[in-house]
């Protein structure tokens, strides 16, 4: 006979299987009367006592249980006895009479869950033959306290909680422990009550003492923070102590790198104060580099005040126009050296100062580096070498003349190269006497310059190239003088340009180069002789002009 949950087999059951169980999930009761959990109505029986059995011998070989599972059919030999004192009696309304032992964790007769094996009070056949490994669960009347998990730390007597925090350093104290406390709270507290007031004390002035101490470093380092980012910068108060120090602020040095030379130097207190202060100052941007004498401990606003004064710079200027030979005079005496020695390094190391390709191999010029000492101020130290200082000069003229892009330019305004582009803002700067004439005075160039100049056929006519030539300054210069030199420099007897710049052009002067009026200027005379330049478009003009001229000479 089979059924769902119950097949016929030969095996034996293996102890390994876990599905075996008295009663269990799908399986069929063995015992008269008693059906399974999922079907019929439920049984009520008394709960009987299981014993596990080693089964060697399956009796009748009839297996019961689900999908195949095997349970045993026990003869007679095999099934508990039990006698009539221990079977329960019953009235004829259902209820029990007599008296048989009482079972304090029988199952209730209601429970549809008590039929089922694993309740309280009945014991698990070990399915894993390790009876150690998976103890049947306890009934709840029998249960033990679950032992409070124990760690490593021991914080002290009272689990963490310090007696002082706790309420513990008074008398009465001693007598609260029990003997067998595991934390053996009673042995260390049978010390007596008074070592406790003592110990509870000094730890209250420690935990005073800590706390105020952070309570006074979180004030300090709050006061340092605030004063960091809010307070006023450290500063010197005063216009410095009396003591001289001088201060070279590098080119294109902005206000924090000022401020820092300012402060290695002992000028002022704090970067931030200078630059605080410069801000404050209307002409505080204006400050340039160069060499500064200053005092030392300034206040940062007195210090901005007085490296805005001329008093306080200290810096080689190079005035617009100057000719090479005279600032090689003013390094000499800067560097306090004897006259003649820059102008010896220049001669002799020209190739080496930094000018660019386009500068060199030019014949019949008189100073390599003539156009290329840029005027402007420069910071020199007494202890610099003339040939730093020259390096200086010609870095800035290169880099004016690379920013005004020379060499994309000179040949559009019909000239061969930068070369000759910086020869006529020379040119320019040396013959204009304001700076309104500059422009003019480049179309005069240029105009002279053209093939179809038939009024003075291409020659310039400058007395300042010839004054160049000799090393002079002259405005009154003979015509038997002028026509009897041959030199390149005289453009009275050669046509064109001279062969290299007869100054060093200014700002001004360059962008005039660049830029000339197209008014069609050919003439100009100085008729004041100094500072007045006045222009003609014709011969005719040009020669009232000289006779303006004459006058103001009185000839």
């Amino acid at each position: 006979m089979t059924e769902y949950g119950r097949g016929q087999g030969s095996e034996p059951w293996h102890p390994d299987d876990p599905l075996y169980g008295d009663g269990g999930w799908g399986g069929q009761q063995t015992q008269q009367g008693q059906q399974s959990p999922y079907g019929g109505q439920p049984q009520h029986y008394p709960q009987q006592p299981q014993t596990h059995q080693q089964y060697g011998d399956w009796g009748t070989g009839e297996q019961h249980g689900y999908g195949g599972q095997q349970y045993p059919q026990y003869d007679q030999q095999q099934q508990p006895q039990y006698d009539q004192q221990q079977q329960p009696q019953y009235d004829q309304n259902g209820w029990p009479t007599g008296s048989y032992p009482q079972d304090p964790y029988a199952a209730d007769p209601t429970d549809p869950y008590a039929q089922q094996s694993g309740t309280y009070g009945g014991e698990q056949p070990d399915h894993y033959a390790t009876p150690d490994a998976y103890p049947p669960p306890e009934p709840p009347g029998r249960r033990r306290a679950d032992p409070e998990p124990q760690t490593d730390w021991d914080p002290g007597p009272d689990q963490g909680e310090h007696a002082f925090f706790a309420g513990g350093g008074d008398e009465d104290d001693a007598g609260d422990d029990e003997p067998g406390d595991r934390s053996g709270r009673g042995d260390r507290r049978g010390r007596g009550g008074k070592e406790r007031k003592r110990r509870s004390g000094l730890a209250c002035l420690v935990v005073v003492v800590v706390f105020g101490g952070g309570i006074a470093g979180v004030g300090y380092f709050g006061y340092q923070f605030y004063q960091d980012r809010f307070g006023s910068a450290p500063d010197f108060a005063g216009a410095g102590n009396g003591e001289q120090v001088t201060v070279t602020i590098p080119k294109g040095s902005g206000g924090y790198a000022i401020g820092q030379e300012l402060k290695k130097a002992g000028v002022v207190k704090s970067v931030d104060a200078f630059v605080a202060a410069q801000s404050a100052n209307p002409q505080g941007k204006s400050i340039q580099d160069g060499v500064y004498t200053l005092q030392k401990e300034m206040s940062a606003a007195s210090a901005v005040e007085l490296m805005l004064s001329p008093k306080s710079r200290d810096n080689l200027i190079i005035a617009e126009g100057k000719r090479n030979v005279a600032i090689y005079e003013l390094i000499d005496k800067r560097l306090e050296l004897d006259k003649g020695t820059t102008a010896k390094v220049a001669e002799s190391k020209w190739k080496s100062l930094g000018l660019p390709d386009w500068a060199v191999n030019h014949g019949d010029v008189k100073d390599p580096l003539e156009g290329f000492l840029y005027p402007s101020s420069y910071a020199v130290a007494k202890d610099q070498k003339p040939e730093a200082v020259l390096k200086q000069m010609v870095a800035r003229a290169t880099e004016k003349y690379e920013e005004l892009d020379f060499e994309g330019k000179a040949e559009s305004l019909g000239l061969e190269g930068p070369w000759e582009l910086v020869t006529v803002a020379s040119l320019v700067q040396a013959e204009g006497k304001t700076h309104e004439d500059f422009r003019k005075m480049s179309e005069v160039i240029y105009n002279r310059l053209k093939a179809t100049n038939t009024e003075t056929n291409q020659k310039l006519q400058f007395d300042s190239t010839f004054n160049y030539l000799l090393g002079q300054s002259e405005i009154d210069i003979s015509e038997s003088e002028i026509n009897s030199n041959p030199d390149p420099y005289n453009t009275y007897t050669n046509r064109g340009l001279p062969p290299g710049p007869i100054g060093n052009p200014g700002e001004e002067a360059l962008q005039a180069a660049l830029d000339p009026t197209g008014d069609g200027w050919m003439y100009f005379v100085a008729t004041d002789g100094m500072h007045k330049t006045e222009f003609a478009k014709t011969i005719a003009e040009h020669e009232k002009l000289v006779e303006k001229f004459n006058a103001s000479r009185g000839n």
